[in-house]
Formats: structure tokens, C-alpha cells, sequence
């Protein structure tokens, strides 16, 4: 295996540099990684010669230390670098005239050439764009030719980025879960019989070569951390699918056995127990003898790319570029202001907007501009965070996975359209869901125009949302009563034939997205990028608490951070948790000037919003600045205020909840031991009633097919054969389910979902049916249905559980609800 042979299982968790001597002496400027110093060289002109042709590029850092620039100042940027200074690359070669020809060697001589040049065309033309599915090819180029392409890349970012600039947020990034994956990988393997340990093993990761290698965690991690912190020993290359040890518990993949038999013809002469289904003669990988969990991470598109790769590029809601740019570069990727702020007037089909005239402003695959920015919209979170394993930005929006049924006839040919084998293949390496071949929506030019006001207006059941990544269909999620009913704002029952029903029923999208806010105005500097160790889980590296803006009934907010993987420091023998937000934390304005993002109030005074209107604010109050829209701040709600009678904020309803006693009676004042509330904060997540709606997918269908050849989508890459189609067959939106928490998250009660109840089916070389919708079995011999805590990402102010949610009622009436609540399932979601 490559992972193992090339990879370097070494204590360094850094891509190792490359020698000094191995680049060439025009792209030998900040090698040491220290950004603002340039070592000097012969052949580098006062004036590099890129700007004879980028002249009016933007500059990739606008803000300096005192000077902003909306274009490059001569060749530098606010920060005083040049293009080869992030890129490389010859700054000697300069344009004089207009003759193409001789632009074209200037072009060659400056730019940094590709190993695979047909590979990076994008639609027959190389033009610099990111080309669609790009794959494992940047692992495959030379380290000179990523860093030109994108200086941002893991690869290049220990030189590039960090150093003496980004070093802390570099490493990181390279550590962290947007990186290497490992939650959906394990938690795929345990689940469905692949591998037999609960912790995760396997991750991606590469080195500046770009072979695989093993993460380590350093120092080694005690068995307490790993139990209340989820850190882990070590990450491993994913091995290929073709060595996996084909253990599952599928009997086409079990050992023993005498002889191969033919597919699908008993032997009665067969032992007991012992199916002659054994290893063919040439081992592992041949005939039946693969395993499909193994095989599905390596080539069916889940979360896949992480960060170490180019977005796939070839929908909207799938543009972006690899490691640190793939969020400090921003692509259009949705029309909706919400999700993309200021951004979205440049449309989702990944088109920029920059005032460099050599850059095509009709061609897909650009960023808007040649810029880093810490604005990052929603929208660019969303072009990973959407797959059921990293979905919470689709339900922070109120999107879902559609059905494939709802509105259908709008979404297929009204005659079937039964595809070739080459447009089947074409399809699924797009977009590995199998209706989708039979759809209109595989149709790039029909996709687009789905989620625009025009198109929904046709629509009668659903309403859909303007990112696809994948290629998939994402609906917009409604408030329903329990019959399925839309309601309004007031609970009142929206007619199903009302023709404005959609604009009436309340769209449950996430409140603070409704307020203005994108995901980091939550998600601050350490959950974007990491810390630097291996966890076991998302949530275990999240530093932020719900507490930490709104407080507890009993204070105001800290603005302490208080997630588990919030920092400890140590001052005077005395250990504080959490990190201080006021301090040296800000933003920018609407003039450029820096702000602190959180502002606590001292007197009672007026403050205008983002429209202009003043806005009464009192003592005690805490403002937050956006990260992203300059101008834009919002009031932080405190709980303290929610159960405080005679405060703006008070809502009965709030402080019954939150101080009702254990004796069922008792409410209305905060008690001296928390121990005697029913809904403390140590038991019970604030997400448990908050949350309007949460995802539950309890059934989806991979089936494999051995005779279709598919590119590898890790490690070396290539093709092979065998593929897994990827199909959703039952989507909730209206079940609602609690559990206990882990031991990272403190056992406490929080919302649970059904996040992977896969049933599987299998096609061998000969195109027979091996089995069909099979259950899978768990490492342990568990069932293969998956439920989980997490965090729905669905909070609403009003829209929130109610007391029969979760207790019986005084009717009597919801004893069938509760039962799935209590996760003993009613058969609701039987098919």
C-alpha cells in the first residue's frame, strides 16, 4: 500500500519540507516560511514581471498593518508580498506587446508547468479554473506546481501560509477533522461490520510529496483523554479497497469453504456454516472477495474531498479550491443572500468577478476574487457541510435531502429516459445517487435553474434551496403539526391550496441564521481550524458552548468559551477553562476600521442597525459584530433576562422550563442546588428543547456493481473496478428522538438521530444479484442502524419543543410519540 510504503509513519504530524535545492532559485523566496522576508536573488526584478500581465488583480491580503488596497500596490499586497512569494514561479519573464505568440512563451517561461497538462484543462481548454472531479491529481503534481496553483494547499501551507504568519492555524488545519475525515470513515466501518473497533483508525493525510501518512498524536494521548476528551493514538492511511481483509459479516464475504462454487447455485454437499464462498486463487480483491464498506469510502463521493483536495468543482454548491483556500477563497455557490451575504449577487455557478481582464468571467471553476478574507458566508461552509456526517450547515439553513418523489414531475422526462452505459457512468462519477441517471436534475444546464423563485413557483409540495453539492436536491423544511400541516407564525393551519402557502408556513431555518449570522459568527478561529490534536469526533473539537453568549439562569455570559475542547491555561497555580472572547477578538466595520466582535454595554444608549434604524440598548447588554456583512450587530439574548419578570426578553413559557423542581409543581424562582431542577444544565443539552426540527435518514441504499470502472478517490487514486451507488429511500423531518450523551460530552440529554441505517446490494462480475437491501451487521453484531446524539443545528425562538414533545400529555394522546422519543420506535419509518 502506498499509505504504508510512501507515506512516512512518522511522530511529525507536518508535511515534511522540501529541500531548498529541489526549487528553483526564482521561486526560493520564503522558503523558511517567514513571509515578510525575501531573500534576495539575481534574477528577481525591482518589479515582477506577473504584473505586466495581472496588473489589476486584486491583492491577496487587503489589510495591512497601515494601508488597505483594493488593487496591488506596483506587485505587492497590504502585507507587502509579491505573486511569487505565495505562488512561486519565474518573476523574470515579462509581456512588452500584444503578439500572442510571443505572450504565450512569456506565459511558459513565468508559470509553473503541470506533470498531467491535460488533466487540468476544464472543458477542453486550459484556462487556470479549477477543473471538475479533479480527484487525487493534486497529490500527483509536483509540490512546485501546487503551490503555484494555490499557495493555500497542505501541501505548500507550512511555507506559505504559516511560518511566522498563520503557523498556529496552519497546523492545525492539517490535524483537524475538515482535513482527514476520520469521523465518517469510522464511524462507516464500525458500523456496517468493516473494521471492529469503535475509535476511529483511519484518516487522510499527506505529506508535501504527496504520499500518504500516518497522524500522531503527540504526546500519546492517556486513557482518561481519550475518554473525556476523545483524542486518539494515531491516524492511518485508509487502506486500498482491494487488501481489506474482507471480514464482513455479508456471507459472500466470509472465509472457508473447500472449492468456489457458481454464483448462486446451493451445494448440497456444503458444510454447515462453512458456504464455499472462500478466497479465489489470486487473494484479496478478486472475484466476490472485496470488502464494500472499504470499497465505498475509497470511490463513492460521501463527505469526500476534504480539505486536502480541490472542491470537485462541477456544481453549484461544489466550488472551491484545497487546504486554507478552500475557506479563505471565496466561489459563488449560492444565490441565496442568507446563506452567501454580500457575495450571492455572483450568482452559484463558480464564475468570478475580479478585475483581472486575463481571468474569463463565463468560465466555472474561478474564485470571485483573488482575495483571502475572513468573511466566510455560510454558503462556502455548506460545499462541505452537507453529506448526513458533516450535514449541520443544510440544516442550519432549514434544508434537507429531497425525496425524489415529491413534485416529480417536475424533476423527470415525462417519458422515462433509460440511459447508456457511458451516460450512466458520465452521471454517477458526478453525482453517485442512482435515481439521479433517470432524472433531469443530472443535467448541469437544468440544475442550475432549480431553487430560483421561478422554478419553485411550479412546485406544489416542496420548495428547494439554491446549493446542489453532489448534485443534489436539497427542500426547504416547514413548520407542520403532527397531521403534516403547514402552520404560519401563529400555529394557525396554511391551506394546502393556498398559492402563497409557502411564503405564509414559517421556513425553519436556524435562528441566528435568520438574525444575520453565518456560521463563524459561532464557529470562532479554533473550530475552524483545529488545535492541532486527533479527535474522535466533530464535536469533541468544538470550543463553543451554548452558555458562552447567552449565559444560565443563574449569570450572564462569561463570553468564556466552554466546549469540550475549549483551552485550559494555568496562571499562578490556578487552571481557568475556556477562552476569553474580549480579548484581542475583532472585526471589521463598514469603514475598514477593526472592532471587537463582542461588545458588552455599559449604559443604556441607542445604536443604529445595518438598515439605519436605532436600536435601544440598556446596561448589561451584549452586542456581537458580524464577521462577515460589515455594519451588521445583533443583541445577544441572555437566559437570565428570559425568566426575569418585567424584562423585554421574559417569556413564562422560558421560565417554566428552565426553574421547573423534580416534584412536577414547583416553578418560577432559580433554586440554591441546581440538582433540583428537571431540566438542569448538567443533564440536559440546551439543543434538547430548542431545536425546531433534526434529520433522520432511516434508509439508505449502496449497491455495488463489480463492472463498472470508477476512479479512486484517496491516496494514489486511479481507476478500478467496482462502484457503489449511493441512494436515500427514507428522509424525516418530523421524528424527533433523545438519548445520553458520551463521555466527550458529558452524558448528558440531547437530541438523537438515525444516521446510518444502510442496506446493501451487491452485483458481481457476471451481473447477478449476490443479495439485495440488506441490513448490515456492526463490528460488535449489533444491528447496522446507527443512532447518535448530536447537534441539530435547527434552534428557533418559537418554534421549539413543547411539554408533550417529550412528556406524556394530559390528553393521553401521544403515548405512540413518546415511544419513538424514548427510541423504542413505533414502525412509523418501515418501508
Amino acid at each position: 500500500s502506498t499509505a504504508h510504503k510512501n507515506g512516512g509513519s512518522t511522530a511529525n504530524p507536518r508535511p515534511l519540507p522540501v529541500h531548498a535545492n529541489s526549487i528553483p532559485p526564482y521561486a526560493r523566496r520564503n522558503v523558511s516560511g517567514a513571509a515578510g522576508r525575501q531573500q534576495a536573488s539575481a534574477v528577481i526584478p525591482k518589479l515582477e514581471g506577473c504584473v505586466s500581465c495581472h496588473a489589476k488583480i486584486e491583492p491577496m491580503h487587503k489589510y495591512g498593518a497601515t494601508e488597505t488596497l483594493e488593487q496591488i500596490k506596483g506587485d505587492k499586497d497590504a502585507v507587502g508580498l509579491t505573486c511569487t512569494a505565495c505562488h512561486g514561479g519565474n518573476p523574470g519573464p515579462r509581456k512588452a506587446g500584444n503578439d500572442q505568440k510571443e505572450i504565450e512563451r512569456i506565459k511558459l517561461a513565468a508559470h509553473v508547468q503541470p506533470r498531467f497538462p491535460n488533466d487540468w484543462k476544464r472543458d477542453g481548454k486550459y484556462t487556470g479554473a479549477n477543473p471538475a472531479r479533479t480527484n487525487t491529481l493534486l497529490e500527483r503534481e509536483s509540490v512546485e506546481f501546487v503551490r503555484f496553483i494555490n499557495p493555500g494547499d497542505l501541501r505548500v501551507a507550512q511555507r506559505t501560509c504559516g511560518g511566522e504568519c498563520h503557523a498556529v492555524q496552519e497546523r492545525g488545519v492539517a490535524r483537524s477533522m475538515m482535513s482527514h475525515g476520520a469521523m465518517l470513515w469510522g464511524a462507516a466501518l464500525y458500523n456496517n461490520g468493516g473494521f471492529p473497533s469503535k475509535d476511529v483508525r483511519f484518516g487522510e493525510s499527506y505529506n508535501e510529496s504527496g504520499a500518504a501518512q500516518r497522524l500522531i498524536q503527540t504526546p500519546a494521548p492517556t486513557a482518561e483523554e481519550k475518554r473525556v476528551k476523545g483524542l486518539l493514538d494515531f491516524l492511518d492511511p485508509i487502506p486500498r479497497w482491494e487488501i481489506s481483509q474482507p471480514g464482513n459479516v455479508l456471507r459472500v464475504f466470509e472465509r472457508g469453504g473447500r472449492r468456489r462454487s457458481e454464483v448462486g447455485l446451493p451445494d448440497k454437499e456444503e458444510d454447515p456454516g462453512k458456504p464455499d464462498k472462500g478466497l479465489s486463487p489470486r487473494g484479496f480483491g478478486t472475484n466476490n472477495r472485496t470488502d464494500p464498506v472499504f470499497l465505498g469510502l475509497q470511490k463513492t463521493r460521501l463527505l469526500d474531498p476534504t480539505l486536502n483536495f480541490l472542491g470537485t468543482n462541477d456544481h453549484p454548491g461544489d466550488f472551491r479550491s484545497s487546504g486554507c483556500s478552500a475557506c479563505h477563497v471565496i466561489y459563488a455557490n449560492d444565490r441565496d443572500a442568507g446563506h452567501s451575504a454580500f457575495y450571492s449577487g455572483a450568482g452559484n455557478m463558480g464564475r468570478t468577478q475580479t478585475a483581472d481582464a486575463n481571468i474569463s468571467k463565463d468560465e466555472s471553476g474561478h474564485p470571485i476574487k483573488h482575495q483571502f478574507t475572513s468573511a466566510i458566508p455560510s454558503s462556502q461552509c455548506m460545499v462541505c457541510h452537507m453529506h448526513p456526517g458533516t450535514n449541520m450547515v443544510a440544516s442550519y439553513m432549514g434544508l434537507t435531502w429531497w425525496d425524489n418523489e415529491s413534485d416529480g414531475d417536475k424533476m423527470y422526462a415525462k417519458e422515462q429516459h433509460n440511459p447508456t452505459q457511458e451516460e450512466e457512468r458520465r452521471k454517477l462519477n458526478a453525482n453517485p445517487e442512482g435515481a439521479s441517471i433517470r432524472g433531469l436534475w443530472s443535467e448541469p444546464d437544468f440544475l442550475q435553474k432549480t431553487g430560483t423563485p421561478e422554478f419553485n413557483s411550479q412546485l406544489k409540495n416542496v420548495q428547494f434551496g439554491d446549493s446542489h453539492g453532489h448534485g443534489w436536491m436539497f427542500r426547504k423544511v416547514f413548520k407542520r403539526d403532527r397531521k403534516g400541516n403547514l402552520l404560519d407564525a401563529d400555529d394557525r393551519v396554511v391551506s394546502p391550496e393556498d398559492p402563497d402557502k409557502f411564503k405564509k408556513a414559517v421556513h425553519l431555518n436556524d435562528i441566528h441564521l435568520e438574525k444575520g449570522m453565518h456560521c463563524v459568527d459561532c464557529h470562532f478561529r479554533q473550530d475552524s481550524h483545529g488545535n492541532g490534536n486527533l479527535y474522535n469526533e466533530p464535536r469533541a473539537a468544538i470550543e463553543i458552548g451554548c452558555i458562552d453568549c447567552h449565559g444560565s439562569i443563574r449569570e450572564r455570559a462569561t463570553l468564556l468559551t466552554s466546549g469540550p475542547a475549549a483551552p485550559v491555561t494555568t496562571s499562578q497555580g490556578k487552571a481557568t477553562v475556556g477562552r476569553n472572547l474580549l480579548r484581542g477578538f475583532t472585526t471589521r466595520d463598514e469603514t475598514g476600521a477593526k472592532v471587537p466582535v463582542f461588545q458588552p454595554i455599559k449604559f443604556d444608549r441607542t445604536k443604529k442597525d445595518e438598515h439605519g434604524k436605532d436600536i435601544q440598548l440598556k446596561n448589561g447588554d451584549i452586542i456581537q459584530n458580524s464577521l462577515v456583512v460589515p455594519g451588521r450587530w445583533w443583541r445577544i439574548v441572555q437566559t437570565a433576562d428570559t425568566i426575569a419578570p418585567g424584562t423585554r426578553d421574559y417569556s413564562e413559557k422560558s421560565r417554566y422550563a428552565k426553574t421547573i423542581r423534580k416534584d412536577n409543581t414547583t416553578w418560577g424562582d432559580v433554586p440554591s442546588d441546581d440538582n433540583q431542577l428537571a431540566h438542569r444544565d448538567s443533564n440536559m443539552t440546551c439543543f434538547s428543547c430548542h431545536s425546531s426540527w433534526m434529520t433522520s435518514c432511516f434508509g439508505c441504499h449502496l449497491s455495488m456493481q463489480a463492472n463498472r470502472k470508477m476512479p479512486n478517490r484517496h491516496n494514489e487514486g486511479g481507476d478500478s473496478r467496482n462502484f457503489t451507488q449511493y441512494n436515500f429511500q427514507v428522509l424525516r423531518d418530523d421524528v424527533f428522538m433523545l438519548g445520553r450523551d458520551g463521555t466527550v460530552t458529558g452524558n448528558r440529554i440531547a437530541p438523537v438521530r438515525s444516521s446510518s441505517a444502510v442496506l446493501v446490494s451487491s452485483q458481481n462480475q457476471n451481473r447477478e444479484w449476490i443479495y439485495s437491501q440488506q441490513q448490515t451487521i456492526s463490528a460488535e453484531g449489533f444491528a447496522g442502524q446507527t443512532f447518535n446524539t448530536h447537534v441539530p443545528h435547527t434552534v428557533r425562538a418559537r418554534e421549539t419543543k413543547q411539554c408533550s414533545d417529550c412528556h406524556v400529555s394530559d390528553k393521553n394522546d401521544n403515548n405512540a410519540w413518546l415511544a419513538q422519543v424514548m427510541l423504542q420506535g413505533t414502525n412509523f419509518v418501515n418501508f
